[in-house]
C-alpha cells in the first residue's frame, strides 16, 4: 500500500512538473486562466466587445492574478529588442476589452514571443494612444485615398490591396 502512495505520489509531482512547464512555454503567469483564443485548449471562447468603440478583439490569454485580469498576446517568432509598436496597440486593445468587460483596468498585459516575454504597462497614455489610432482609424474609413502608413516593403509584398494600390513599394 504505501508502495502504491509512493507511485501516486510521485506521478503527481511529475504531472504538476509538466503543467508548469507547459504554462511557462505558453507565456502564462500563474493564476487563473478565465478565457483563451486557442482550439488546443477547447471550445474558442466570443470575441470581447465594446459597442461604444465597435471595437472587438480575442486576446490569445486573459489570466486573473491578484484579482486583476491580465490579457496575454503569444507571438510566433522571436522577440525584437523591444516590441512593435502595432504589437503593444494590440495589448493596448485588449486591456481596454477587458477593462469594459471585466469593469477593472489591468496594470499591464504580456507579450510572449518564442524566446522572451515583454510586461506591457497599460498607462492613461498607453490608453490616450489607442484611442487616437482607433479614432484616426475612424476618420480613414470615409476617406477616398488613404496614404500608405509604413516604409516597409515585406509588409506591402503581403498585402491584398498590392495590385490596387499607386503607393505600394
Amino acid at each position: 500500500m504505501l508502495l502504491l502512495a509512493l507511485v501516486f505520489l510521485i506521478l503527481a509531482l511529475f504531472l504538476f512538473w509538466q503543467s508548469s512547464r507547459q504554462r511557462r512555454a505558453a507565456g502564462l503567469p500563474s493564476g487563473r486562466i478565465v478565457y483563451t483564443d486557442t482550439r488546443a485548449w477547447g471550445k474558442v471562447e466570443k470575441p470581447l466587445y465594446d459597442p461604444d468603440l465597435r471595437l472587438t478583439g480575442k486576446p490569445d490569454y486573459l489570466v486573473e492574478r491578484n484579482g486583476h485580469i491580465i490579457p496575454v498576446e503569444v507571438k510566433s517568432g522571436r522577440a525584437p529588442r523591444a516590441p512593435y509598436d502595432s504589437h503593444i496597440l494590440q495589448l493596448a486593445a485588449y486591456c481596454y476589452l477587458a477593462e469594459k468587460t471585466f469593469g477593472k483596468r489591468p496594470p499591464y498585459g504580456i507579450l510572449h514571443y518564442a524566446n522572451r516575454d515583454f510586461a506591457v504597462d497599460y498607462t492613461p497614455a498607453l490608453r490616450a494612444a489607442l484611442l487616437d489610432v482607433i479614432a484616426e482609424m475612424r476618420r480613414d474609413e470615409h476617406r477616398t485615398n488613404v496614404d500608405r502608413s509604413h516604409e516597409d516593403a515585406r509588409r506591402c509584398l503581403g498585402c491584398g490591396f498590392r495590385h490596387h494600390c499607386d503607393q505600394a513599394i
